[in-house]
């Protein structure tokens, strides 16, 4: 994470609202959200309060069956990047900001028990939360760490597959984000994210505008400049296509990329 006393701020301000959120999901007192909830950023609401922008309602009903009400009820994503990112049998996948655990159960499921799904999160609480699901669900083919998405507690070339359900543009390091993602990739590996992304036409400040109406969707770039920073990480083949508006000029988005191998470069 960048230095400074303003990103210190939005780190901690981050921290403590997952926190909260798992806390309320923890307690039995409701569901977490990253919904338009009066201006919350991540923050508990009572379970009866439906956001389609956000939260499980983005998840096929099909796909949520056999998941524990809890890792369903701390979902606080924008889409489903289990669904885009074609895992397939046997990979290791990675989900940045992994929350309740509701995409790492999702993708232990897809890449089966020859598959491993790890999870990380800077919230220990809601680290506590996953792996508290994970054992409700029998589910063993999976790990859960504490940390930063800017500084992953993994080796190098260590997965195959990067995921991430609308946390990348709660970030205010971007760069590093997307320079670790290649770093713990293995040669030929891809990215399928579900993030918020805003149109090219809007600036930093009107973003921040609209991200008192829709939670923490104040720092997310535009499309040009997710295409441009993934490039700089050394990413090819990136795409971003946006699928549900969430504000005035802001959508939910899905970002696919490919790490290169050797043999791809020039």
């Amino acid at each position: 994470m960048a230095s400074g006393t303003g990103t210190d701020a939005v780190q901690d301000e981050v921290r403590s609202r997952y926190a909260a959120a798992a806390l309320t999901v923890l307690d039995g007192d409701g569901t977490a959200s990253c919904g338009a909830d009066g201006g919350s950023c991540c923050g508990p609401r009572a379970a009866i309060e439906v956001d389609e922008s956000f939260g499980s309602a983005r998840y096929d009903r099909s796909d949520l069956i056999g998941l524990p009400e809890t890792a369903v009820l701390a979902s606080l994503g924008c889409g489903s990047p289990t669904a885009v990112a074609d895992l397939a049998p046997g990979e290791r996948v990675l989900d940045l900001g992994s929350g309740g655990g509701i995409d790492v159960l999702l993708s232990a499921r897809r890449v089966g028990p020859d598959g491993f799904a790890q999870g990380v999160d800077m919230t220990d609480s809601m680290v506590e939360l996953a792996r508290g699901n994970a054992a409700k669900a029998g589910v063993t083919n999976v790990a859960f760490h504490q940390g930063t998405i800017e500084d992953l507690p993994l080796d190098a070339a260590s997965v195959d597959v990067v995921i991430s359900n609308c946390v990348i543009n709660l970030s205010v390091d971007k760069p590093t984000v997307f320079a670790e993602m290649s770093r713990v990739l293995a040669p030929g590996g891809r990215i399928g994210i579900s993030d918020v992304v805003a149109e090219d036409h809007l600036s930093e400040a009107e973003r921040a505008e609209r991200g008192s109406h829709v939670g923490c969707i104040a720092g997310a770039l535009s499309r040009a400049e997710y295409l441009a920073q993934l490039a700089a990480a050394g990413f090819v083949d990136a795409s971003v296509t946006f699928t549900h508006q969430v504000a005035d000029g802001m959508h939910g988005a899905i970002v696919k990329a490919t790490k290169p191998t050797e043999a791809d470069l020039p």
